[in-house]
């Protein structure tokens, strides 16, 4: 703890210049932001527990990460103003911690507060504890004054009530453990939440605007890939489900033409304010990207519309040019705010727009993005999004050349856009976070045919097994060279997600092994021997509660990324034990999935694959223009059943059934659903 400014609550005329907290020694971005805070912040360890426990003080719990809005007005009002900050220290051990590093500790407290306020959570968190870590009261954002308030109503209460305050914690992680029940393993699995969750969907749908709600409406890319999969399974009979396409791919280009998209970089916002797609909170986040990649690329195959090509691609070079570090891994976030004022980056005034463009190019780019309209953004700057999507570009102009005055427009506005405070970036690499971006990456190389996005995905897989990869266990945070935190299931089942994904761009040996050692792992450390998966690992650090969380959150459950592994390794090598714990997982789930289907979009897509096996396909040749050719007629269309790998015949020692698919003359595909083969196919033409 500081003593810099003498002790707390001495009646000091002023202040010496702030020391740094403890903070100071982290590598957390948003924990550095903190570090000069008059408040003695403290990292979450052991040391900072065992204080509050010696001390008898009740610890304010701090959550939240660098991009967030909210935590930003927060600090500024409370936590770098000097009465607040005496008050803390009185009266609290203050702990901070950044949810992108410690989502373990995020689940739960979040978890709590949605228990005992019966409201959503989100950030930053704020949660007063006992010296055992449970709650007393748990909140979000809090204006200074009310904060003062609650600070000094919550330890009188603590002081004066220890008693009625354990008795409350102790109830809430009943209340907590008691969500990790699962099913009693009888279940018979069936259709029936696939169904369920189409209807639901349908239901909730905005047919005016696309997504599903009302404002603040979020992408649900897995509420997108759903749909796809329900259409896809209809694609074949009389009656097919257009409607459920139509509703993903209205739902992907009104993101697409809105403002919950950069226009001028590429790259998709957080979420939106409002029910029609105009105005985002304006972060981008890694993971939101990777998976409105993959719905892209996937809308793209299912419909060869190339609007989605042409996103999906502009988003994947915003990944590149600015959130991919020269090493190779993926940089978690950029913030919302820059020059202290949230989307200031990104927005126009009219005159700006004109004195960049001539005349015939604003005569172009104006109309098509409404800015011959009133001013989108409280009611004096332009947030960019498309007014006139099915209109005629430019009267008078054939559609090249308005095409190229549009590029031309949106290059010179980028360039100067450029020279302007950028946002903060995160650049933390988060092992979880990377798998989900080399799963998007690679599906969207395979899908766009595009080889640069595989470069892209295959050094960050060298980023992460050369720095996070220690010892035959993963760390989940990687910064200023520093691998930290020993890995949750998210970054197992995430990267090894990413590696089969990878696997079917280009063949690599050591790609295969490393993602049956992640799945190894899960199956010893994280099982849960009843079905499914916990969220940490059997030895790590003990928390009030261990999570098993099985809904999509803001990323898709690892217990469903983890069953789609088990699924795809077990088809692809023959092993049983994988297939197995898939199925004890789903069997585990099964109350929910009758229950809330649509939340459980990603243990939904692998119910479908294990009620209709995976169809895996393994092309052996001796010519890489042969696989590609080959590769190319198993790939096309949307098929989000199939799985298919190009091996080149010199690879030897494969693993499993892999042993068995050898090399036949100068090609051959092994074609099997689930644990069934059929004949080799040696021609072409008869391929599926």
């Amino acid at each position: 703890m500081r003593t810099s400014r003498g002790s707390a609550g001495a009646g000091h005329c002023c202040y010496s210049p702030p020391m740094p907290n403890e903070l100071a020694n982290e590598t957390s971005p948003y924990l550095l932001q903190h570090a000069d805070n008059p408040v003695d912040w403290l990292p979450w360890n052991d040391a900072s527990l065992t204080l509050a426990r010696d001390r008898n003080k009740p610890i304010l719990l701090s959550i939240g990460y660098s991009a967030c809005h909210w935590c930003h007005v927060m600090a500024h009002e409370s936590f770098e103003d000097e009465a607040t900050a005496r008050l803390m220290n009185r009266l609290y051990v203050n702990i901070k911690v950044d949810r992108e590093e410690r989502p373990d500790i995020d689940k739960i407290y979040q978890t709590a507060h949605q228990l005992a306020t019966r409201s959503a959570g989100g950030w930053p968190l704020t949660v007063f504890l006992t010296p055992e870590q449970l709650p007393i009261l748990t909140g979000t954002y809090f204006s200074r004054d009310v904060f003062q308030q609650v600070l000094a109503r919550v330890e009188s209460f603590y002081r004066g009530n220890r008693e009625q305050a354990l008795a409350r914690g102790d109830a809430l992680r009943t209340a907590l453990n008691s969500i990790n029940v699962a099913g009693d393993g009888t279940a018979e699995l069936d259709p029936g939440p696939l169904e369920a969750a189409r209807e639901r969907l349908g239901q909730s749908f905005d047919d005016e605007y696309g997504g599903f709600g009302g404002a603040p409406k979020f992408p649900h890319p897995n509420h997108v890939a759903t749909l796809l999969r329900a259409w896809r399974r209809t694609a074949s009979q009389q009656e097919r489900d257009d409607q459920a396409l139509h509703m993903a791919t209205m739902t992907l280009a009104r993101m697409a033409q809105g403002g919950l998209y950069d226009h001028l970089a590429g790259g998709f916002f957080r979420y939106s304010v409002d029910e029609r797609w105009d105005i985002p909170h304006f972060e981008k986040m890694l993971y939101d990207n990777a998976e409105l990649l993959a719905a892209l690329a996937d809308a793209h195959a299912a419909t060869a519309d190339g609007f989605f090509a042409g996103i999906a691609a502009e988003t994947a070079d915003w990944v590149m040019n600015e959130m991919q570090d020269p090493e190779g891994g993926y940089y978690a976030t950029l913030d919302a705010d820059s020059e202290g004022e949230e989307g200031k980056f990104y927005l126009w005034t009219q005159l700006q727009v004109r004195r960049v463009l001539d005349k015939d190019e604003y005569a172009v780019f104006g109309p098509l993005f409404g800015l011959t309209g009133q001013p989108n953004f409280e009611g004096r700057e332009w947030h960019l999004q498309i007014r006139n999507p099915t209109g005629e570009l430019a009267p008078g102009l054939s559609a090249e050349s308005a095409l190229d005055m549009l590029d031309s427009a949106r290059r010179k506005l980028l360039a100067v856009r450029g020279r302007r405070v950028r946002p903060g970036r995160d650049e933390k690499v988060l092992t979880g976070w990377n798998g989900l971006m080399i799963r998007a990456m690679a599906r969207a190389a395979r899908l766009l045919e595009q080889d640069d996005l595989a470069d892209s995905a295959t050094r960050a897989v060298d980023f992460l097994r050369a720095h996070l990869w220690r010892d035959g266990r993963l760390l989940a945070c990687y910064k200023d060279g520093r691998a930290r935190f020993p890995a949750y299931l998210d970054d197992y089942a995430f990267l090894a997600d990413g590696l089969i994904e990878l696997l079917q761009v280009r063949w690599r040996s050591r790609d295969l092994a490393l993602a049956c050692e992640l799945a190894d792992v899960m199956l010893e450390r994280f099982a849960d021997p009843g079905g499914g998966f916990f969220f940490t690992a059997d030895d790590h650090e003990a928390l009030i509660h261990r999570p098993r969380p099985l809904a999509d959150e803001a990323t898709p459950s690892g217990n469903g990324v983890a069953v789609r592994v088990l699924l795809c390794l077990g088809s692809l090598l023959g092993e049983t034990r994988y297939l197995e714990a898939a199925r004890r997982a789903l069997v585990a789930a099964w109350p929910m999935l009758e229950r809330f289907p649509e939340a459980h979009g990603t243990l939904l897509h692998n119910l479908e694959l294990a009620l209709d096996e995976p169809e895996t396909i393994v092309i052996r040749g001796r010519s890489m223009d042969d696989i590609e050719q080959w590769k190319h007629r198993v790939d096309a269309g949307f098929n989000p059943r199939r799985l298919s790998f190009g091996i080149p015949a010199d690879e030897t020692d494969l693993p499993g059934a892999l042993a068995e698919r050898t090399p036949r003359g100068n090609i051959v595909a092994y074609v099997c659903h689930g644990t069934h083969c059929l004949a080799p196919v040696t021609k072409l033409e008869d391929l599926p």
